[in-house]
């Protein structure tokens, strides 16, 4: 059976072009997470939906931004291995989802690079922790994704739009590259009351620029 990680990070060089840095992280018991750097990307500053702000295109409406440069961050690691079900008396070795995790960023306004371990632990939950990370979940990274960052948790958005599917040869199951949008403590706690599709309405509404690392809470009274 073909090694899934060289598939993976051929995908990603295809949507976003040549890395411009990579860092690797390994975790006691977990294989080794790499978190990819991709630079040179601009934004004219609107985009369509509240996806907008990872690059997914789900929803509808417009998110403005201010334009400029956007970096992304891209887990390679996680896909090696399929996401058991935690409900699951043994995990299937071959079968279940898969999955990759990016982040869009706009570049310059913060110490950004400094999310690259946040996010190999976010990838290694599945090992780690049994999780099965799908879109519309909340993930915690126990503190700011990067130093000064408003944001300790990220809301998982809808694959599709920045990087496409990767489909694998039958028995396994497609490499889906699911969008990050980061959320302060506010938006994290309102979420996990309301919805993630109300947060995201909340988010259009009001024209929120997703990918800005020093944007505040939207409105939630």
């Amino acid at each position: 059976m073909a090694d899934v990680l060289p598939l993976v990070e051929a995908r990603l060089r295809t949507a976003l072009g040549e890395p411009d840095a990579r860092a690797a992280v390994t975790f006691l018991g977990t294989d080794r997470i790499e978190v990819l750097r991709f630079t040179g990307s601009t934004d004219a500053g609107t985009g369509t939906g509240t996806g907008t702000g990872a690059g997914s295109g789900a929803g509808a409406g417009t998110v403005t931004g201010s334009g400029g440069e956007i970096v992304r961050y891209a887990t390679l690691g996680m896909s090696a291995q399929p996401m058991a079900d935690p409900t699951a008396a043994v995990a299937d070795p071959v079968a279940g989802p898969r999955a990759e995790l990016v982040l869009s960023v706009r570049a310059g306004a913060a110490d950004t690079d400094k999310v690259l371990r946040p996010l190999a632990v976010l990838a290694a939950s599945p090992q780690v922790e049994g999780l099965v990370v799908a879109p519309g979940a909340s993930l915690d990274v126990g503190g700011p994704l990067w130093p000064g960052a408003p944001f300790t948790s990220v809301l998982v958005a809808e694959p599709g739009g920045l990087v496409e599917d990767l489909e694998l040869d039958a028995p396994l199951d497609p490499v889906r590259f699911l969008p990050l949008l980061p959320m302060t403590p506010n938006e994290a706690a309102w979420k996990r009351v309301h919805g993630a599709g109300a947060l995201q309405e909340r988010w259009l509404a009001s024209g929120t620029d997703l990918r800005d690392p020093a944007r505040k809470s939207v409105p939630l009274d």
